[in-house]
């Protein structure tokens, strides 16, 4: 690894205690529209985009007429349901604060959308310390495809090997490998360490990074 110039971030389940939030409103919605969502399948694939869940979940296409009304109305019921209620982890102000104290600029790479992604900014107390931000709307395909990763990596003006993914399920590192950079994993997302098994650090959660912070990527990249 060159220099670390960026941390690249994830924001449901690595900032913000989000994942069961945005099962429970994608399973309702497939519920009432006659798709077997069930909340443990849509669990596992959270952190996908609606682009991917979708079609997984439906058979659906994901440019059909069908598809995009359900993500409308998924992103309706979230937005008034469960966002006003979601809170970021623990330490996640301290911990953005410590990584730019390192000189390291922070880009948002997230599978939300836009109007999805500044609230969950702002409840996690990160909006401070962040310069750009990429969202689903600046992509073709959400993780696990690379293209969330490649403008994020464009728009910090940095390499892959210059980055580290920061993030908490499989198609965040998924993402970050496609696109040649490595991935620090967290456990709060709720899957298992073999699930995030092509990190190359996993920890409990932001603060338990940041506990750790000394002998982590981020304080170890000279």
């Amino acid at each position: 690894m060159k220099s670390l110039k960026a941390v690249l971030l994830d924001v449901d389940g690595t900032l913000v205690d989000s994942n069961d939030a945005h099962a429970q409103a994608w399973s309702e919605v497939l519920e009432r529209n006659g798709y077997p969502g069930t909340f443990e399948w849509v669990r596992e694939l959270i952190g996908k985009g609606g682009d991917k869940l979708i079609p997984e979940i439906t058979g659906l296409d994901e440019d059909s007429h069908e598809a995009k009304r359900i993500a409308k109305e998924r992103s309706a019921l979230f937005s008034r349901v469960y966002l006003p209620h979601l809170r970021g982890f623990p330490g996640v102000a301290a911990l953005l604060q410590r990584l730019r104290a390192q000189g390291l600029e922070l880009v948002v790479a997230s599978s939300a959308s836009e109007a999805e992604l500044a609230p969950l900014l702002e409840a996690c107390g990160a909006l401070p310390f962040i310069r750009h931000k990429t969202s689903a709307d600046d992509a073709e395909h959400s993780k696990p495809d690379a293209d969330i990763v490649h403008v994020a990596l464009r728009k910090a003006g940095c390499s892959p090997g210059e980055a580290v993914m920061l993030g908490d399920t499989p198609y965040d590192v998924q993402a970050a490998q496609k696109a040649g950079v490595p991935t620090v994993a967290l456990r709060s997302g709720g899957h298992s360490d073999a699930a995030l098994s092509g990190a190359i650090a996993i920890y409990d959660d932001v603060a338990d990074l940041l506990a750790n912070f000394e002998t982590s990527v981020f304080a170890l990249r000279n």
